[in-house]
């Protein structure tokens, strides 16, 4: 399809409905290695646990090559074969949902944009989520999908320039098989690039399992959370820009700014620098 085609997608909405049950909760919390209570019907979800629900099922006659639903019924079909979290931005304005609330997601495609890059011809998606719960508007979420050209024979990414090295907080996370798949598992996630190894370096052309980008969000907003116990979470967001592999260590990192914002980020086994973002507490 051409661009301009691509663009008729947007303004497109969906509306998906859900409960914030308690054992999503109950597993995301042992999965990120955290050793808290457990959660309890009432409690309030922690930024961007609202992934835990939402989950798309589509029937398996409807999935495509990559493990994600066939494109062109919500998401604009582009023909491009390769599929990447590029980043996100959240607001938290509203009231938390809570867990045994019932819970509403809009969703509204709000851009559509071709771009040429080093690697070839790319589509970013971006897609607006107004997440809402008995008391109103939670929070609102921007995500934004990227859609590359396969890989070419031979091709070698650039290596990543190197993490900051100025954390006021870090914490060392082992990514192996066992993690992708309960975060898979958990937010019913069949893209193949994050289980299938033949797949992933085979027809995607990467030299292994890739962690997951939210995976990656999540642990940056909570380490930037746990360390500023007390505090609400304002705003935050998150930017992919490299790749990590499953079987090494990743790190991640969180500083104090002077201006009382968190900057967060990523670095992978080698300390590239592979996802940054920015928290922001009151």
């Amino acid at each position: 399809m051409s661009s301009d085609d691509l663009k008729t997608w947007i303004g497109k909405t969906q509306v998906a409905e859900d409960f914030a049950a308690p054992f999503p909760a109950r597993a995301l919390g042992p999965t990120l290695d955290a050793d808290d209570p457990e959660p309890k019907m009432g409690d309030a979800l922690p930024p961007l646990w609202h992934w835990l629900y939402f989950l798309e099922a589509v029937r398996a006659s409807k999935i495509g090559p990559d493990g994600h639903p066939e494109r062109g019924d919500f998401l604009p079909p582009v023909p491009l074969p390769r599929r990447m979290w590029a980043g996100s931005r959240f607001s938290f304005d509203g009231e938390p949902i809570r867990i045994g609330d019932a819970i509403k997601r809009v969703s509204t495609i709000k851009s559509v944009e071709s771009k040429s890059g080093s690697t070839g011809s790319m589509v970013f998606v971006t897609v607006q989520h107004d997440i809402s719960g008995p008391r109103g508007v939670a929070l609102v979420e921007e995500h934004d999908i990227v859609y590359r050209e396969a890989a070419k024979p031979g091709e070698q990414a650039r290596p990543p320039k190197p993490a900051p090295a100025d954390a006021t907080w870090s914490r060392k996370v082992p990514t192996d098989e066992v993690l992708l798949f309960r975060f898979s598992a958990l937010t019913f996630n069949g893209h193949r690039i994050h289980y299938d190894q033949p797949y992933v370096t085979g027809t995607e052309g990467y030299p292994g399992l890739i962690v997951h980008g939210p995976l990656m969000g999540l642990l940056q907003i909570e380490l930037a959370r746990r360390s500023n116990p007390g505090k609400i979470a304002r705003s935050f967001e998150f930017r992919a820009l490299s790749p990590v592999f499953a079987g090494s260590a990743l790190t991640v990192g969180a500083r104090q700014d002077t201006d009382g914002a968190v900057t967060t980020w990523i670095a992978n086994a080698q300390g590239g620098l592979a996802q940054q973002g920015k928290a922001i507490f009151r």
